[in-house]
């Protein structure tokens, strides 16, 4: 897909960073958005910032499945069938090691950074099969492809979802419509809140959310279906695919170290 104009394009997350972002940038194009988030204040902020485009948006938690359907339903009956699903809906980990996560919080962050992929794919992939044409885009992380210390409950949904992408690819491979992977690096946004976090997003959130969502709608006319773009992503990658796991690992952990609380950890009290 090249053309967006008057094309369904539906976007969680869309209250702020990369959600907003690719809201701005499809509305550019011309199409009509369906949006979501969580945060009711963030989400009429960005309906604010579109100007006289066609939206549809709806508040609600992308873990709950029932919403998320009635929002397919929703949009439907409103615009007709989606062209464009942006499941990009996320939240920060517990930034714990991984003993001391509780099932309380790898429950919170599974349903929305993994079940929240699963279920907007689930409610709008058949409209985009009706419409003979469509993009599947799902945000995963480039901690979808390494793990990071404090990060195993949040790498962990990231690796879910790629997984559960590519094997998408698979299955749409002889239909219209396509599967994206999206794995952002060093994107300036919110996601880190936590006080742990913000030596983190200090020093690797640097990359502007205009520029990778400028780069995944150009990768969706490309057809580029791995999208591996921000601060250090493309280091990353390679070192995924040249470096041994076993120096991969040490070379994650003096580079982490700096920034993470290691006290937590038995070696280096």
């Amino acid at each position: 897909m090249k053309n967006f104009k008057n094309k369904v394009v539906v976007v969680t997350g869309a209250g702020s960073g990369m959600g907003r972002a690719y809201a701005q940038a499809f509305a550019k194009r011309g199409a009509k958005l369906a949006l979501n988030d969580y945060d009711a204040a963030g989400l009429s902020e960005t309906v604010a910032m579109l100007g006289d485009v066609e939206v549809h948006s709806e508040t609600f938690d992308v873990s709950n499945k029932s919403a998320m359907d009635n929002f397919a339903d929703n949009v439907k009956n409103r615009f007709g069938n989606a062209h464009v699903i942006i499941n990009n809906a996320g939240i920060e980990g517990a930034q714990k090691p991984a003993w001391e996560l509780s099932n309380e919080e790898h429950a919170r962050i599974m349903g929305i950074n993994y079940y929240g992929v699963v279920n907007g794919t689930r409610a709008f992939v058949p409209q985009l099969l009706a419409n003979n044409e469509g993009a599947v885009v799902n945000v995963s992380s480039v901690f979808g492809l390494i793990g990071t210390p404090s990060n195993s409950d949040y790498c962990a949904s990231k690796f879910a979802v790629r997984g559960f992408t590519e094997a998408m690819m698979v299955e749409l491979q002889e239909t219209p419509v396509n599967a994206f992977c999206v794995h952002p690096g060093g994107i300036a946004t919110n996601i880190v809140r936590s006080d742990e976090g913000q030596d983190f997003k200090d020093r690797y959130l640097t990359t502007p959310p205009e520029d990778i969502v400028e780069y995944v709608i150009a990768s969706i006319g490309k057809g580029r279906v791995r999208i591996v773009y921000g601060k250090s992503s493309f280091r990353i990658w390679l070192a995924t695919r040249f470096v041994s796991l076993r120096l991969l690992v040490r070379i994650l952990w003096r580079e982490m170290k700096s920034i993470t609380d290691l006290t937590y950890y038995p070696q280096a009290k």
